[in-house]
């Protein structure tokens, strides 16, 4: 045990080091050090995770025959989370565990971490760095789980860790029970534009057009104060309803009053400790690019687990230095396409499997 807790606060010290000097200097990792820290971490998941170290038994890799690229790290398929704890420790003893929805398949998944130290440190130097470019104060307007009652939202947690650190004191959370609490956030929105402050509005993009459903039935719209800004995620994953990117951002921009510049996308999972956000100089465009942090990196693959060229559609596949407690490699049923220094977002494949190898979850079921 001893030797375990000696391994994993070597880590977390190194990994939080890469983090603070991205976060506060804008520090870059080259591929040599990505690529070291990476085989690091996951010769450490083998040793301490035995689901995944048989799963990756099925690929011919044992600590004995180990990958020499983190390209060739085994990634585990997101629905694994739903059946098999992806954890290096006794997951009873988590710091923090996140559940997935379970849209697609009606049952959800869990994230166990260790230690919460990661994913704050994750979550903050992302969010500064994306939506917060101006270091701005604001009041958070969070359309999203309140943490206190819902404490397995991955989501939830880190709008209240935003807000406690960046906020101006004052925050709303206006979901509750799953149900919107459209009164209330009118109200205290039209106080913060009598007031004149600056607010975060964050939420799913589900609850969001909900939200542009009562507005447009009641008539209202709102001129949001200046050095506002909306931050979306989750897509319309799972959902019977969906809208165009573009018309569900020109409903934002005419309800309350401010420019596609202002809008930001985060792509996050609950699977992965860090997050990807719509990169500043695309906001202004059709096709926003996805970037994240030096310590993430993402593969595009085909059904046979191939990297595609450029610009060609195929799987994510997500490599994370901060899954220090679980697993560096997740892949997914999210598609989309390299572009430049980041990818597109395609969205789910309609009925999609399990992508990115030929070896997929129920192996890792039976291992």
């Amino acid at each position: 045990m001893s030797e375990y807790r000696e391994e994993s606060d070597a880590l977390d010290t190194d990994i939080q080091q890469i983090i603070h000097a991205w976060h506060h200097h804008g520090t870059t990792l080259s591929d040599r050090d990505f690529n070291q820290l990476a085989l690091r971490l996951f010769a450490y998941q083998l040793r301490y995770s035995q689901p995944y170290a048989q799963y990756c038994t099925l690929f011919g890799i044992t600590p004995r025959a180990l990958p020499t690229r983190w390209e060739q790290i085994p990634a585990v398929p997101t629905d694994v989370f739903k059946d098999v704890p992806v954890a290096t420790f006794d997951p009873s003893h988590c710091a923090l565990a996140f559940e997935t929805s379970g849209t697609t398949q009606g049952r959800g998944g869990v994230h166990y971490m260790e230690t919460p130290v990661l994913y704050d440190a994750a979550l903050l130097s992302g969010f500064d760095r994306f939506v917060l470019p101006d270091g701005a104060q604001l009041r958070y307007l969070n359309v999203v789980p309140n943490p206190a009652m819902r404490k397995q939202s991955s989501l939830g947690h880190m709008m209240a860790a935003v807000a406690a650190h960046r906020g101006d004191g004052h925050t709303g959370w206006y979901i509750e029970n799953d149900a919107l609490l459209t009164h209330a956030f009118i109200e205290d929105l039209s106080a913060a534009i009598e007031e004149r402050l600056a607010v975060c509005i964050a939420g799913t993009a589900f609850g969001l057009l909900n939200l542009l459903d009562t507005f447009e039935q009641k008539h209202l719209r709102f001129d949001l104060p200046p050095g506002s800004r909306i931050m979306e995620t989750g897509g319309f994953k799972g959902r019977t309803r969906t809208v165009a990117r573009a018309a569900f951002y020109g409903k934002l921009m005419q309800r309350f009053g401010i420019s596609s510049n202002a809008i930001v996308a985060e792509y996050g999972m609950t699977e992965l400790t860090s997050q990807y956000y719509d990169s500043i100089e695309s906001r202004a465009t059709q096709q926003r690019i996805k970037i994240g942090p030096p310590w993430m990196q993402t593969r595009i693959v085909d059904a046979t687990g191939k990297d595609v060229p450029d610009e060609i559609v195929g799987a994510l596949v997500h490599f994370d230095l901060a899954n220090r407690s679980s697993a560096i490699a997740v892949s997914t049923e999210d598609l989309g396409a390299r572009l430049g220094d980041g990818f597109v977002l395609l969205g789910r494949e309609e009925g999609a499997k399990l992508r990115g190898c030929s070896i997929d979850a129920e192996d890792l079921r039976r291992a």
